[in-house]
């Protein structure tokens, strides 16, 4: 058996972190995350410039004994994820839309589309 609860702010005391594919489509940066439990006004997804945010929280709304679990796999609680894009886009005209936990987000690549060179130091 497991030594925490999913209520206990100890169990996960960072925000989870989503995966993310991010993939062009012809004029349009597409970014796509399964985030299965959440609804629509569970979620804030900006872009500000070139950096991609989206912040969320997965509720746990059962009250079970830690004599019944078997597993737990499934993060409950806030989670985030920031991605700097490849691509110079028009924030302003990005959509979002959520179908069967799947949470996808199109933004337009502006006309001239460049790609953004990534700074290295040192």
């Amino acid at each position: 058996m497991f030594s925490f609860s999913p209520n206990d702010p100890q169990a996960f005391p960072d925000e989870g972190q989503l995966s993310l594919d991010v993939f062009r489509e012809g004029a349009e940066l597409v970014i796509r995350s399964t985030v299965a439990g959440v609804t629509p006004k569970d979620l804030d997804v900006s872009v500000h410039g070139d950096l991609l945010t989206i912040r969320g929280k997965r509720e746990f709304n059962k009250d079970i004994s830690e004599d019944q679990w078997y597993y737990r796999e499934c993060y409950w609680g806030a989670f985030s994820r920031s991605v700097v894009l490849p691509f110079d886009v028009a924030s302003d005209q990005a959509a979002a839309s959520l179908k069967n936990g799947v949470l996808e987000i199109r933004v337009p690549i502006r006309e001239h589309g460049k790609k953004l060179p990534i700074q290295w130091e040192g």
